[in-house]
């Protein structure tokens, strides 16, 4: 697809819709938005817009796809597949201006935000009124709702809560070719025609750009516990993860953290509230919540005992919040420890639960095949491991070439085979789409391009990213 560049009649037309002072070009700010939480890449963008209604992206999205000019949207950056990289140049949509809670119905149990709002912030707004928005990323206290919609982010209660796709009711979209529409109603159910919302959640900015998302809320648990359980064997501790479900018990969280992880964020943060033994190779971190603090108590007693079957050392059971916030601090710092201490490539891999311990086990048989070493961490009780590659002193034209990518290639074909996908949350965006091919038959990704297509007949929006 040949792109056309922005010339000064589309800066100034640029500047006619938002105003002179949310057009950017200067060179600090094309480098800022040129990059995001993956790896180290970077691509300059030859505009940054940021827009504050949905009139003005749909006039952007018009005059783009008259001149054929790229636009990629973008929230927080935080996304780890490359989704908000303007690889092809072009315009770079920011939704920042987009920072409303609009609407907390109480009433109903659901709410109305724009998608420029931290899911944090509006965690604790609905919180303040006894109610719970589940979905919490590991980055939920930078990310962005519109990125979290367009990722189907996850987070540690999904286990028990499900991901954003199983809150989200309706949507606001502006479409490549600038219409505005909604995607569903603001009901439980709907079989009314074709599920447009479920199809935009997780299409990762490349159908429409979501100004508005009606969630569903749940009122808040009233309580919750948290133990630290030390395992002795890390596929003994993937083994567990599967024993807990079958003993009849759901936890609210169930995180895994492999000995490096948790050692490296320890350091990261300066934090000695774990004292790793020199014996310990990986650690459950377990949650259950609910409203009956007996209940919760007598869960968590069971799920000791079940665990105690496996080889493990002390249980740490958290005494009060400070301890609580400290051990799920150093939960959601890992990936942060990890890219402050090493040069690595990050996979999202996710299978079928009880077939962890294969995962990982294949995972370090695979690295010693291509010379590598990996730190696994993320959410177990759904399956989903983020495989950290550490390049070490792997040589550079290994780490950058067709070394690396074999190595990765097999850990998705091991994904594969043990039932799971090769992205549990992050999306495909630009790092893995050269491996949809491992999942996909030719027809099944000609289908996906093909509504692509509907969408964006011109291919402008969010180009280069899921699809070779």
């Amino acid at each position: 697809m040949n792109y056309n560049k922005i010339s000064p009649e589309i800066l100034s037309s640029l500047k006619q819709i938002v105003g002179n002072d949310f057009v950017f070009t200067d060179k600090e700010k094309l480098e800022y938005y040129g990059k995001d939480e993956t790896e180290d890449l970077l691509f300059i963008p030859e505009v940054v817009v940021k827009p504050n209604t949905p009139q003005q992206i749909s006039d952007i999205l018009k005059l783009a796809n008259k001149h054929i000019i790229p636009v990629t949207p973008r929230a927080a950056g935080t996304g780890l597949s490359g989704g908000a990289l303007p690889v092809m140049g072009g315009i770079i949509l920011s939704v920042e201006s987009f920072n409303k809670i609009l609407e907390i119905n109480e009433r109903n149990l659901q709410a109305t935000v724009e998608p420029g709002v931290i899911n944090e912030v509006f965690q604790n707004a609905v919180a303040q009124k006894g109610l719970f928005y589940p979905p919490d990323p590991a980055s939920k206290g930078s990310c962005f709702m519109g990125g979290n919609v367009a990722e189907n982010s996850g987070g540690p209660k999904c286990v028990k809560y499900g991901v954003t796709k199983d809150y989200i009711l309706n949507l606001e979209v502006v479409l490549p070719t600038g219409e505005i529409i909604y995607t569903g109603a603001n009901t439980l159910k709907n079989s009314t025609g074709y599920h447009l919302t479920q199809l935009m959640v997780g299409s990762e900015g490349t159908l429409g750009i979501v100004t508005k998302i009606i969630v569903k809320l749940i009122p808040l648990p009233k309580h919750n516990l948290l133990m630290l359980v030390p395992f002795r064997n890390t596929e003994e501790a993937c083994m567990a993860v599967s024993e807990i479900f079958r003993a009849g018990y759901t936890p609210s969280a169930l995180e895994f953290m492999e000995r490096d992880a948790l050692d490296w964020v320890s350091k990261h943060v300066q934090s000695s509230v774990v004292k790793l033994a020199d014996d310990i190779q990986a650690h459950l971190l377990i949650e259950v919540d609910g409203n009956n603090l007996d209940v919760l108590m007598h869960d968590m007693e069971a799920i000791s005992e079940v665990v105690a079957k496996f080889n493990i050392g002390e249980i740490l059971f958290a005494e009060s919040q400070a301890q609580k916030d400290e051990l799920w601090k150093l939960r959601r710092k890992i990936n942060e420890a990890v890219k402050a201490t090493a040069i690595s490539k990050e996979q999202d891999t996710v299978v079928q639960r009880a077939e962890l311990p294969q995962l990982i086990k294949g995972i370090k048989e695979i690295g010693k095949r291509y010379n590598f070493r990996s730190v696994c961490y993320g959410h177990a009780g759904d399956g989903n491991l983020h495989t950290r590659i550490i390049k070490d002193n792997m040589p550079d034209e290994q780490w950058n070439g067709e070394h690396i990518k074999k190595a990765i290639a097999e850990i998705f074909g091991l994904c594969k085979k043990l039932g799971g996908t090769i992205s549990g949350e992050h999306g495909i965006g630009l790092v893995q789409k050269e491996y949809m091919h491992i999942m996909f038959s030719e027809k099944e990704i000609e289908l996906q391009k093909q509504i692509k297509k509907v969408f964006d007949p011109n291919l402008i929006l969010n180009p280069g990213k899921i699809f070779v």
